[in-house]
């Protein structure tokens, strides 16, 4: 009796927040909304040809906008993360407008009225006969699309952080799972795309665009689902508001004193020693680099106005050391974002170009038939393989010998990327140089047959091409989350999306300029008397050259150092009392 009295007297035992558990959740839901996401940015050209009737330019122009877009809008989540919500409230938000995305983008494909009538027969399209789609047709198409677009760019910045956030970098065992994180994240968006480049484009191509456009949705639904289900187990961290803000700020107060003198001493600048209860307060160290900006923080009379110098300034007048700090941190992460620019370029050809190469070679080995749509999924097996090999046996020994939780630094691991995407390139032009030697060994040259070569061939470039981006793209993602402060964790972490929104856009810009330079190497409409192996090799030296530059902007930068990083335990918010461990970043 007594044994159970105490019992019921015991304290319940506490929720541990954070960590592997937590981010399982993240894990389902980055899989689940990118499944979506993928299968249409690989197979919506079909649907804009097939079923809108639009011709083949606008229907790749309307897919790269959108592709463009969906990356450019993660800045905007980025922001609205880091300034108003909480990352858990910004992924149900913008999840939820994915979501009504496509279901419109379902309903339109379902009712025949919402959609132009087929249009059948080549030379009905060459005759232009087709009937287009109207105004309002058109209308529910873009606003569907661009619905979407919006979402899973708030996806795209949030997601990622909060999965990082349930990890303490600054906890070595923590700092560890941290780096282990991202490489699985990037396993979960792989087998995601791996579903939506086989079975969702083979719904959409052999069961119906309403049913790929359904499953999209209830896929996306089930990602909101899950990342609600991990709602008690995350550290959530609140935003600090607007860093687009503070670093106006720092501009103008630098601005302002610019008649100043720069102070050698980092005591003679502004900075917060007293810590506000209950916050937790980076102090950066002050860093030789951009010293126009150190005035900002200089403590001088002009800073008051003539006011008592009791009188605290205004923000627009004086800034602190870590907030110049920060401003200097996105700085120096730029020259990194825009020397990756090109690879994605690079991507763009085997997206584009490798599939029409595809179309001229045998698709079948061993009777399994490859469709020329579904080749980028040779690079997603690649990847889905080389992760865990990464995580697993690369990391721990490359810990042993650095030191370093990641194994290898985050500059280091996008160089890896930057040098096998120009491996990818150059691979890439001798495979095209064996394809068009077999058409004329063949006497192939303008016939519309497929060779008898397979199209296996090409998954080399791919597969090399696919360990690239395992490299570059979390190397990216964890550089900026890591290198950013508190209060832009989500903002960094969608600049780093904007390298493939660039890329797309800078590979248009490419293929034209050296269309009209080489007198038309890509012109002909046919692979087999184009130039496009001369092309390749192209991207190949570019490359090199980028990774040149890349060097240059690495071996300039410098990493931040904290000097202060205080945590404090407060109370949960929850009224039913049940947790009193979370652990709140401002």
């Amino acid at each position: 009796m007594g044994s159970n009295k105490d019992d019921k007297t015991q304290p319940k035992q506490e929720i541990r927040l954070g960590g592997n558990r937590a981010a399982l959740f993240v894990y389902a839901t980055e899989a689940l909304e990118n499944m979506a996401f993928i299968s249409n940015a690989v197979s919506l050209v079909t649907y804009f040809y097939g079923y809108m009737n639009f011709s083949l330019t606008k229907s790749a122009n309307t897919l790269t906008n959108f592709l463009g877009t969906s990356f450019l809008l993660a800045l905007f989540g980025g922001f609205i993360t880091d300034t108003y919500l909480s990352r858990f409230k910004t992924i149900v938000l913008f999840g939820s407008i994915e979501l009504v995305g496509f279901a419109l983008l379902a309903v339109q494909a379902h009712f025949d009225q919402l959609r132009p009538t087929p249009c059948v027969g080549v030379a009905a399209r060459q005759m232009n006969q087709c009937e287009a789609a109207d105004s309002n047709q058109t209308a529910i198409l873009f606003a569907g699309l661009y619905l979407v677009a919006f979402g899973t760019g708030g996806i795209k910045a949030a997601l990622p952080a909060l999965g990082a956030d349930q990890f303490d970098e600054k906890d070595p065992k923590e700092a560890t799972q941290l780096s282990s994180f991202f490489n699985w994240f990037l396993f979960s968006l792989t087998v995601g795309s791996i579903i939506g480049c086989t079975f969702l484009v083979w719904i959409s191509t052999d069961v119906g665009w309403e049913w790929s456009f359904s499953v999209c949705t209830v896929a996306v639904l089930f990602a909101i689902v899950f990342v609600g289900m991990g709602k008690s187990l995350y550290r959530n961290y609140v935003p600090k508001g607007s860093p687009i803000v503070r670093i106006l700020q720092v501009f103008v107060a630098a601005i302002r004193n610019r008649h100043l003198p720069t102070p050698e001493m980092a005591d003679e600048l502004n900075e917060i020693l007293d810590k506000e209860a209950g916050l937790q307060i980076e102090i950066f160290q002050r860093t030789d680099q951009f010293r126009f900006l150190d005035r900002a923080a200089i403590l001088t009379t002009s800073n008051f106005s003539g006011a008592s110098p009791s009188i605290t300034p205004g923000p627009w007048r004086l800034c602190t050391v870590t907030q110049v700090e920060e401003t200097k941190i996105l700085i120096r992460m730029l020259p990194i974002i825009l020397s990756t620019v090109f690879m994605n370029t690079c991507l763009a050809q085997l997206l584009t170009f490798s599939i029409q190469q595809s179309m001229t070679m045998d698709p079948h080995l061993l009777g399994f038939k490859m469709p020329g749509p579904s080749l980028p999924v040779i690079p997603l097996i690649f990847m889905f393989i080389l992760i865990p090999i990464y995580d697993r046996l690369f990391v721990p020994i490359a810990r042993k010998f650095t030191g370093i939780p990641t194994g290898i630094r985050h500059l280091q691991r996008i160089g890896v990327g930057l040098v096998l995407s120009a491996v990818s390139m150059g691979v890439a032009g001798i495979m095209e140089t064996r394809r068009k030697s077999v058409a004329v060994e063949h006497d192939m040259v303008d016939s519309i047959e497929p060779l008898p070569m397979s199209v296996f061939w090409l998954g080399f470039q791919y597969a090399i091409f696919g360990a690239a981006d395992m490299f570059s793209l979390i190397g990216l993602l964890e550089f900026f989350y890591a290198e950013s402060s508190a209060g832009m964790k989500s903002l960094s972490t969608a600049i780093s999306w904007c390298s493939v929104a660039f890329g797309y856009f800078l590979s248009t810009v490419v293929v034209e300029v050296v269309n009209k330079v080489s007198g038309g190497w890509l012109a002909s409409n046919n692979l087999n008397t184009d130039k496009l192996n001369y092309f390749y090799w192209l991207l190949a030296g570019l490359s090199v050259v980028n990774f040149g530059v890349y060097l240059l902007c690495a071996h300039w930068y410098r990493y931040k150092k904290v000097e202060v990083n205080e945590l404090k335990e407060i109370s949960d918010a929850d009224t039913k009392g049940k947790r009193k461990d979370e652990m709140v970043k401002v």
